[in-house]
């Protein structure tokens, strides 16, 4: 064994560790593979990753063939061995099981309500007025969107099924279907228990106040049901285990819900969404809530993703379901048509995998849809468009990265740092935002923030002059539990009354919260922020820094997607017309083993 100690490369420390020279370029390959994000190896690809390795290792052969005699790798996903061969990948042990049970769960999930949905299906009649209160149709406008009411067509899934995926952009109405979801299940359950939960504290916060900010029309009682709703993030609902990778709710300690509800679910990771689905019981509905298109976790997984890919498409229903769905639906238009039906189909996620289609903020033909629909399909016709002068009044591409744009675009900060009235210039710093996709160098974070501080002070807007300077704009990057504020929330450095310099946040309710800022141990400066961070966020306009060189592994299309999709009004990106079009060719392809799982099933189903 080499002398660890004189190895800088932490996948060769860890393959080293395994004193049979034939696993150790699989046990390279997998640990670089886990900290880029993937939680397997593709054994059938992997003379294309060869180049990385140290030049003394034996050449790996494509196929778990080489694999099979090693004692240390077990074949069938029942054994103790460290690393397990399953299905021509190679998984840690550890991340096999997370995999495993989280397909486990959605396998039960889907038996019990087999049992349930007679039941549920008479429950939906009886609701047929307040379904068609609530789904009134809108004008239908040629505005380049899919016409069919996928909201309802959500809705119903939601209420028939105890898993159901629901996925969408910005702006297609993911949290108003779910009101509209929890609207029905009140009005025949007043005593219903809801839990809802995502991975930030921000992003459950936004989807409480979303729900109990509702314009939707509801009776009274239901009204008052929203109002008492309480997000969570995920680590509280399960309730973390202090210095423990384990949570208190498990298998052998569920959850007392009725209904989960889970947002933003892109951005959880393997380990997190195995444990989560571990501690919520079969007979329980779990309504997951995302953008497939965004960007995936941080840590090792991208299971939304992967669900949302797993079978041929989104949106398929069976005849009768369609039928079903359809007699809710008035407007002939508005309903589901034939393209979508599929008859003996037999994946296991079939009428569980809803995607929202009509966004009500933005067109297809122009903007921002349609500029981010062009990012995330890598259509450089389109994004060529964008890249002429005045082409578009939301979306403004800078390749020169103009000093002159830039330092218009952050004057805005003036408006914040001006008003008095605190509740106010929370709203006012939340009305636009800077975007870095990297953290280090001219282009990053630290830079970038650095600049607009130099800026603002010299234009005697800022008195920079100690960590928590008045007009600070500060991003929490841990959870405050004991102060009600969570990793992502956003709130400014004032003075309150007395002249002490205090740090104000919104709760979810809308009202002000002073905390002492030497109690915030963990916060960044937020004139700027990386685009990771912004995720569920949304700003009136945004500014995208992109990074000069184009070897940049992190910049995708699924990066870029996310940045511009954060805007509202008006979206400004500053990058080379080659890092913009690299950006859109490059994607996220994480390995995993969750679609050939399920085709495995689907297979045994026929």
């Amino acid at each position: 064994m080499r002398n660890l100690s004189t190895l800088n490369d932490v996948h060769q420390q860890f393959a080293e560790y395994f004193d049979v020279p034939a696993l150790k370029p699989y046990a390279y390959l997998l640990s670089k593979k886990l900290s880029e994000g993937h939680i397997c190896l593709h054994l059938d690809k992997i003379q294309a990753e060869q180049d990385v390795l140290p030049p003394y290792y034996d050449k790996p052969e494509n196929g778990a063939g080489a694999l099979a005699a090693i004692p240390l790798v077990g074949q069938h996903g029942n054994d103790m061995q460290p690393f397990v061969c399953y299905q021509n990948r190679l998984y840690f042990q550890r991340y096999f099981r997370y995999e495993t049970h989280f397909l486990q769960r959605i396998k039960q999930f889907l038996a019990v309500e087999k049992t349930l949905l007679p039941e549920r299906t008479a429950l939906l009649q009886s609701q047929q007025t307040l379904i068609s209160k609530l789904f009134a149709a809108a004008t239908i406008t040629n505005d380049g969107n899919d016409p069919t009411d996928w909201q309802l067509a959500a809705a119903i899934t939601g209420v028939l099924n105890n898993f159901t995926i629901i996925t969408g952009g910005p702006g297609t109405g993911k949290t108003t279907t779910v009101a509209k979801i929890l609207a029905i299940l009140f009005a025949t359950d007043p005593g219903l228990k809801v839990a809802l939960a995502a991975p930030t504290g921000k992003a459950a916060a936004r989807m409480a106040e979303s729900l109990r900010n509702t314009t939707i029309e509801v009776a009274a009682p239901v009204a008052e049901k929203f109002q008492h709703l309480q997000p969570s993030t995920i680590h509280r609902l399960l309730k973390s285990v202090r210095d423990s990778p384990y949570f208190r709710h498990n298998k052998d300690n569920p959850l007392n819900y009725d209904v989960v509800i889970v947002d933003e679910c892109s951005m959880i990771d393997v380990a997190l969404f195995a444990k989560l689905m571990d501690a919520i019981p079969p007979h329980t509905r779990l309504i997951l809530l995302g953008d497939k298109d965004q960007l995936a976790s941080v840590e090792a997984g991208s299971l939304f993703g992967d669900l949302c890919q797993a079978q041929e498409s989104l949106n398929l229903f069976s005849a009768e379901r369609i039928q079903f769905i359809n007699q809710f639906i008035d407007d002939a238009h508005r309903r589901i048509p034939a393209s979508q039906e599929r008859n003996d189909y037999h994946h296991p996620l079939f009428q569980h995998l809803v995607e929202l289609r009509r966004s009500h903020r933005f067109t297809g033909h122009t903007g921002i849809g349609k500029f981010s629909r062009a990012v995330i399909s890598n259509n450089v016709a389109v994004i060529k468009e964008f890249f002429k002068p005045s082409a578009d009044e939301q979306v403004i591409i800078d390749p020169s990265a103009s000093i002159k744009l830039f330092e218009g675009f952050i004057a805005g900060y003036a408006s914040f740092i001006k008003e008095k009235d605190i509740a106010t210039a929370l709203k006012l710093l939340n009305a636009q935002r800077v975007l870095t996709a990297i953290r280090e160098g001219p282009q990053g974070l630290y830079a970038i923030n650095k600049h607009i501080e130099k800026y603002l002070y010299d234009k005697k807007l800022l008195l920079a002059n100690a960590e928590f300077y008045e007009n600070r704009p500060v991003i929490l990057t841990r959870n405050y539990y004991e102060h009600g504020l969570f990793n992502g929330d956003t709130g400014i450095i004032r003075a309150d009354k007395n002249g002490v310099l205090m740090a104000w946040f919104e709760d979810s309710s809308g009202a002000l919260k002073a905390v002492l800022p030497g109690y915030l141990t963990q916060a960044e400066t937020a004139f700027a922020m990386t685009i990771h961070k912004s995720q569920g966020s949304e700003f009136g306009e945004v500014l995208v820094v992109l990074p000069d060189a184009t070897d940049v592994p992190i910049l995708t299309r699924e990066l870029l997607y996310t940045a511009v999709s954060r805007a509202k009004q008006k979206v400004y990106v500053q990058g080379a017309t080659e890092v913009i079009l690299l950006a859109a060719e490059r994607f996220v392809e994480r390995a995993s083993g969750i679609a050939a799982r399920f085709k495995e099933d689907e297979t045994a189903g026929n």
